[in-house]
């Protein structure tokens, strides 16, 4: 590496601790106002290059006042949480590996890294061992990634193939909530070509949660292929659906069950709260945010699919050029992370019971 580079790097070091050093003491709320943002940093652009360590220090400068503090401990704004020491030097590393993290010939060590991460997450979460997985840059792609699935599955159930043919036509699907869902779950809809139309609400009890009796009903006025969405931890209120009593009532008509659990889905991870996801493990797909409870740096989305080869298919493309990873006999093949996520083969990445059977996942037990 070059002298020039190293000051670069020692230099942009030495900022992000005096950043995080500083922390406790800094105001939590932006300093600057809009105006003076776009002052510091609108300038025009130069005419001849400007030297790289100017130019860190400069982007530090003209920030300065218009950062969060929402890495901070004294920040209760929102669920935001900020990068603990090692997941943040994780970071810095991968974007100095700078690997594309779309396929295991692209970087055969980020592609396992994720393998045994998503193996590491589903247990800690209590998640069944042969759902598949996938990393993504927020809860809303981990949304449209777990619906993807299950607009896949529910309508080639009914011999319908939406990869290929598309909605025109398409039975309809709906999609059964409490009402009270993450405004990610509607656009999720929209960019999944289902519609707003199509969400139906069937109302709370008097905690909050989705209302059983209402849904059991909702589910029993149509055959049309349905989602269930349910929620672990409501954004407003906290509340948990009651998972076990309305995964039997989807699986009773052969409803795919989502569950949003942005907010809440690491209480699986504490003895004290994890009761509130009794019987969660029999959905179909979950979703959460790593960038919340677990501390990574932003973005990082998690989606969970019980049945890989609905996931896959909704997910996976092909091309010539592509490289894809070999089905190796008598051993696990290698995993290409563009057959689990909508990114595209030249997006980099970051690291970022009851038996029931369906078409979609055969007769697997649910725990």
């Amino acid at each position: 590496m070059h002298d020039d580079s190293r000051e670069l790097l020692d230099r942009t070091a030495a900022h992000a601790a005096e950043f995080l050093a500083g922390l406790d003491a800094r105001p939590v709320a932006p300093a600057g106002s809009l105006t003076e943002l776009r002052e510091a940093l609108g300038r025009s652009l130069p005419e001849e290059g400007t030297d790289d360590v100017r130019v860190v220090d400069e982007l530090v400068r003209d920030t300065a006042e218009g950062l969060l503090a929402s890495a901070g401990g004294r920040f209760f704004g929102w669920v935001i949480g900020g990068g603990v020491p090692a997941a943040l030097a994780a970071d810095w590393l991968t974007a100095t590996w700078d690997q594309n993290a779309a396929m295991h010939a692209c970087g055969p060590a980020v592609a396992v890294v994720e393998e045994v991460t998503g193996a590491w997450l589903k247990q800690l979460l209590g998640l069944p061992e042969e759902a598949s997985f996938a990393f993504t840059t927020g809860a809303q792609s981990a949304h449209v990634t777990a619906l993807a699935a299950a607009r896949h599955a529910l309508l080639a159930e009914r011999g319908w193939d939406v990869e290929r043919r598309g909605l025109a036509g398409a039975p309809p699907l709906r999609v059964l909530t409490s009402g009270e869902q993450h405004a990610s779950i509607d656009r999720a809809v929209r960019l999944l070509g289902l519609g707003t139309d199509q969400l139906q609400a069937v109302g709370t009890d008097g905690e909050g949660r989705i209302d059983l009796p209402a849904l059991e009903r909702a589910l029993a006025e149509s055959d049309d292929p349905t989602v269930v969405c349910l929620q672990a931890g409501e954004i407003n209120t906290g509340a948990f659906d009651p998972f076990e009593e309305a995964c039997s009532l989807a699986a009773a008509r052969r409803a795919w069950v989502h569950v949003d659990g942005a907010f809440g889905l690491w209480a699986a991870v504490s003895d004290r709260h994890r009761h509130l996801l009794s019987g969660v493990g029999a959905a179909d797909s979950w979703t959460t945010d790593a960038h919340k409870w677990l501390n990574v740096p932003f973005d990082s989305g998690l989606a969970f699919v019980r049945h890989p080869s609905a996931h896959r298919e909704a997910m996976s493309i092909r091309a010539s050029y592509l490289v894809h990873a070999a089905e190796e006999s008598g051993t696990p093949p290698a995993r290409d992370q563009l057959d689990w996520t909508p990114s595209g083969p030249a997006a980099p990445g970051r690291y970022r019971s009851t038996p029931r059977s369906a078409p979609w996942g055969g007769g697997e037990s649910r725990r």
